[in-house]
C-alpha cells in the first residue's frame, strides 16, 4: 500500500511538470532506448529485498506502445543449517546467482496526463524466465536444491516515468511489483 500511495503521489507531482513545451504526441516515439538502472528487488523466498542491475534496449511496436527485451541480476548468500551422522550440525552458506531474463510491454499515457515535451508516463509488465545459480560451502553434503516459491517464470507489473535532460538522454523511475530502479536512458 505505501509503494501504491508513493506511485500514485510521484504520478501527480510529475504530471504538475507538464507546463514545458508542448510536442505533437502523434509523432512522438518512445523506442529506441538504451535503460541501464539499479534499484532494489524482493523476491518472497529470499525473504529481504536486494540490490538488482538492470538494463533493457526499448523499441516502438505501435502508437504508444513499446516492447523491451530486459535482463536483471542480483545475488545473495544465505545460511542453512544442517548436519548428519558423518557431519556436524551447522550453519553452512550458499551464494546464489538470479537472472530474470525476458520483454516488457509499456504503454505510455503522455496524451492522457498532458505531458510536456520533458516528460513520459508509462503503464508496464514483465514477463520472462529467471536462471538461478547455487554455489555451496565446501563440506556440505545435504540437499542442495533452493526452494523458491516463483519458480522459473518471471512476472512484474510496472509504473514509471522519465524525465529527458536533453533528446538523447533521460533519468527514469520504474517502481514495480518486484524490481524497482533508477536509472539513465539513451535515445539512439
Amino acid at each position: 500500500m505505501k509503494n501504491l500511495n508513493l506511485t500514485i503521489l510521484l504520478i501527480a507531482l510529475l504530471s504538475s511538470f507538464s507546463g514545458y513545451s508542448q510536442v505533437n504526441h502523434r509523432s512522438e516515439r518512445f523506442g529506441n532506448a538504451l535503460n541501464i538502472g539499479v534499484g532494489l528487488g524482493y523476491y518472497g523466498y529470499v525473504g529481504h529485498s536486494m540490490p538488482v542491475l538492470h538494463a533493457d534496449y526499448e523499441f516502438d511496436v505501435a502508437r504508444n506502445f513499446t516492447l523491451a527485451p530486459f535482463i536483471n541480476y542480483f545475488s545473495y548468500s544465505k545460511n542453512h543449517y544442517w548436519g548428519d551422522p558423518h557431519n556436524p550440525y551447522r550453519n553452512y552458506s550458499y551464494r546464489e546467482t538470479v537472472i530474470p531474463v525476458g520483454v516488457k510491454g509499456a504503454y505510455y499515457f503522455d496524451q492522457l496526463f498532458n505531458a510536456g515535451a520533458h516528460w513520459d508516463f508509462y503503464g508496464a509488465g514483465s514477463l520472462g524466465f529467471v536462471f538461478h545459480k547455487t554455489t555451496w560451502e565446501n563440506g556440505y553434503y545435504g540437499e542442495t536444491t533452493v526452494t523458491r516459491s516463483t519458480g522459473n517464470l518471471y512476472l512484474d507489473l510496472h509504473i514509471g516515468g522519465e524525465y529527458h535532460f536533453t533528446r538523447k538522454t533521460g533519468m527514469f523511475v520504474d517502481l514495480s511489483t518486484g524490481v524497482s530502479t533508477l536509472g539513465i536512458s539513451f535515445h539512439m
